[in-house]
């Protein structure tokens, strides 16, 4: 069987810090795939903006809930995605795909899925450009930093 998932580049930060950058991502795949175990030093959203857009041309819908009390929400015009609510430890996990990323011709869907204590989550978004996706940048609400010890690891999903 052919293999499907490339990496294409991963990290796991040393110090605290205000954000990550995939940069210089190839236009060689069908998909991305980027896995997130991380923490912040305050709780919140880990945000991502795609090729230093922060104009209002994002859009998300999610589901989420504890198991006991689900919840639904919709947010248009957004300045960056919300890729999942982080606690301070790094026991986060978010998978991300973003499909069709190279394409020139069409918006770029984006599906989500984090888990965070107690707390499940599923996610479709829009970044509504037709440019392809080169950068993606990570960062949690200012002031505050991802954590240390955090790993971010980008993927390539090639043609079957």
């Amino acid at each position: 069987m052919a293999k499907t998932y490339e990496p294409i580049a991963t990290t796991t930060l040393s110090v605290d810090t205000a954000s990550y950058t995939f940069t210089s991502i190839p236009n060689t795949y069908t998909d991305l795939i980027l896995i997130i175990n991380a923490g912040v030093t305050t709780q919140g959203p880990i945000n991502a903006q795609i090729n230093s857009d922060t104009t209002s041309t994002y859009s998300y819908t999610r589901l989420y809930g504890n198991g006991t009390s689900p919840t639904s929400d919709r947010f248009s015009s957004q300045p960056s995605l919300d890729l999942g609510y982080f606690s301070n430890d790094l026991n986060n996990n978010s998978i991300t795909q973003f499909l069709n990323y190279s394409n020139t011709t069409t918006y770029k869907s984006i599906i989500n899925r984090w888990s965070t204590a107690g707390f499940a989550a599923s996610a479709v978004g829009l970044w509504r450009s037709t440019t392809a996706i080169n950068s993606i940048k990570l960062f949690n609400a200012s002031p505050y930093n991802l954590k240390a010890g955090s790993t971010f690891t980008l993927y390539g999903i090639k043609a079957a």
